[in-house]
């Protein structure tokens, strides 16, 4: 694999067993965890394929799955992989650079209806390949496609820069909220979702 992401160098050696247990945790406790998964499910049609992009621990993925979607998740943390392997059987989960991606050479090649890519995976990409990352997504979405993109604001990447990346990908900007149960976005807003539509 290429170089380590910004969610490598960023945190020390144990950071991912930490936000691993974490989640487990919460989840223990009760704790909604599946806010994403909800507002995807509600834009898809029954059995979507749907792939998420940095899937961490699989939550998202496996909520999604338990709603009926074939899903396949993908990270390039192999600690986080390990995780969504134990604790959600299922879907397929895969180690993989999103910079390089090509599900196509793991045994994924039909193409995605939707694409969900939650929690700060943007920010915490390799410094200056979201671009790339953008024509990958896109790459793997067919027509009429659906890529949701959540993050946080003031983390090193902007929706500016999402706005720009992924238009020069193919996509066009449809909507973008300030949470997940889709309150209305505003420059202020500590958080984004938007979502991209591939022509």
């Amino acid at each position: 694999m290429s170089k380590p992401t910004r969610w490598v160098t960023a945190h020390d050696a144990g950071h991912s067993q930490w936000y691993i247990d974490r989640f487990r945790t919460l989840a223990a406790e009760g704790a909604d965890l599946v806010g994403e998964a909800r507002t995807l499910d509600a834009m898809l049609p029954r059995g979507a394929r749907v792939l998420d992009a940095g899937c961490g621990p699989g939550r998202v993925g496996a909520e999604l799955a338990a709603r009926g979607h074939q899903v396949v998740g993908v990270d390039a943390d192999p600690q986080l992989i390990e995780a969504a392997e134990a604790d959600h059987p299922g879907p397929r989960w895969l180690v993989a650079d999103l910079s390089e991606l090509d599900l196509a050479e793991l045994g994924e090649p039909e193409p995605f209806d939707a694409l969900v890519c939650a929690g700060n995976v943007m920010p915490y990409l390799r410094p200056g390949t979201a671009p790339e990352v953008l024509v990958r997504m896109a790459a793997h979405l067919r027509s009429d496609g659906v890529a949701v993109i959540g993050f946080g604001a003031g983390r090193g990447y902007t929706v500016a820069e999402l706005d720009t990346h992924a238009v020069a990908a193919g996509f066009v900007v449809e909507q973008r909220f300030a949470t997940w149960d889709l309150r209305p976005w505003h420059a202020d807003a500590d958080f984004s979702v938007t979502v991209l539509r591939k022509p």
